[in-house]
């Protein structure tokens, strides 16, 4: 199986909407195509992958580092024992000559590029990629739906509390019986009440409910946030301060009892062992965040499951960031505990396949050959004139 070629192209993905942290105004993603010689039905097998929401498309690197890296690769160097791509040994090739450290969008671009060879693997061998994962690393066992939630709640100019309240009733009318909100850019009374009307739309149900910071606060603002919402028994509470501060979380960690959620803007496995020798997060309850599509791609991700294992976590804590294909399938053939959905926001990228429904928060996979991005029409529209650019 050798690449005949890479092709990329940046899409937008902006919005009017904002968090804590960051509007949406400009963002981007990066999406590429690599084109193989092997044939199936008539067609070369062609694998996708592009960069989740939150980190701008990374076209530079792809372009003068990455894909030239694997495209000057001698194509014995790519392939595993059965002559297709083995993921792990082009991971390797792109990642000759670089320093460790400084993990920087370098592991976006990475991500991007690495995506796209799980899913030309798992095409070549014809099943989807989480069965690809379940045989490979689990011995066939692949968990038969996938716990997802709903993210949204953003900031938007003009929506008030009822506006807010219909977006979650429209999410439950959907399937869906967890959701998400962002707080942290407004004062701490008006989120408050924010929270209240949400709540309310749940039956009072706190536990079907998390918040999310976008890592805004401070450390005595976290504290003081955790203090306010404690009583309402939340799903989790999610990034409250920097995500590198660990000592913040610790602190945070000694004062809340309730879940905490962290983990989307770390990108190693170095990062993630950082975090659990030092964030003082608890194995039995808190929430790993980690996105493979940001964080060097699948090939890392296994590595960062390994750290967290040898540390007493388990796969179940862990619910990726990015609400794409690909954490799913990671989700389902790897026993991850979950995973996000953007039913609204991110389009096309996010969301799953346009014949998955969600039910009770659960998802059931397709039975696609690779990632199963030619399911979900709209993202397919964008990926599909790489094919023969």
């Amino acid at each position: 199986m050798r690449i005949t070629a890479i092709r990329d192209i940046v899409a937008p993905i902006k919005s009017d909407i904002a968090n804590a942290w960051i509007d949406f105004s400009t963002m981007t993603a990066s999406v590429v195509a690599v084109v193989t010689d092997v044939v199936v039905d008539g067609r070369p097998v062609v694998g996708f992958g592009f960069n989740s929401n939150g980190r701008y498309a990374p076209q530079g690197l792809l372009r003068e580092r990455f894909i030239p890296r694997l495209l000057s690769a001698a194509p014995e160097d790519l392939q595993g024992e059965d002559g297709l791509i083995d993921p792990h040994r082009a991971w390797a090739a792109m990642m000759r000559n670089e320093k460790p450290g400084g993990h920087g969008e370098r592991s976006v671009a990475v991500g991007v590029l690495d995506m796209a060879l799980w899913d030309a693997l798992a095409k070549a061998k014809g099943v989807p990629l989480w069965r690809l994962l379940a045989d490979r690393y689990r011995g066939g066992e692949a968990d038969p739906t996938a716990w997802v939630y709903a993210a949204g709640g953003y900031y938007y100019p003009g929506k008030g509390v009822g506006a807010l309240q219909d977006e979650m009733r429209s999410y439950l009318d959907r399937g869906y019986s967890t959701v998400k909100m962002k707080v942290g850019l407004v004062p701490l009374e008006e989120d408050v009440a924010r929270i209240e009307a949400v709540l309310a739309v749940l039956g009072g149900d706190g536990s079907r409910l998390c918040v999310d910071v976008n890592g805004r606060f401070t450390l005595e603002e976290a504290i003081r946030f955790g203090r306010a919402v404690a009583p309402y028994g939340l799903r989790w509470y999610e990034e409250p301060v920097d995500p590198l501060d660990y000592l913040a979380h610790a602190a945070l960690a000694t004062t809340y009892d309730g879940v905490l959620a962290t983990g989307e803007n770390l990108f190693s496995h170095q990062d993630a062992r950082n975090l659990i020798r030092h964030g003082g997060l608890r194995p039995d309850r808190d929430i790993l965040q980690f996105d493979p599509a940001l964080s060097y791609g699948l090939v890392e991700y296994l590595r960062t499951l390994e750290v967290l294992r040898a540390h007493g976590w388990s796969p179940r804590r862990c619910v990726p960031h990015g609400g794409h294909q690909f954490a799913l399938n990671i989700a389902v053939g790897l026993g991850l505990g979950g995973n996000e959905s953007y039913p609204d926001v991110f389009a096309p990228f996010g969301g799953f396949a346009d014949a998955v429904p969600v039910a009770d928060s659960r998802v059931a996979m397709p039975d696609v050959p690779g990632i199963g991005f030619e399911a979900k029409s709209a993202l397919y529209a964008v990926m599909r004139p790489l094919e023969r650019a």
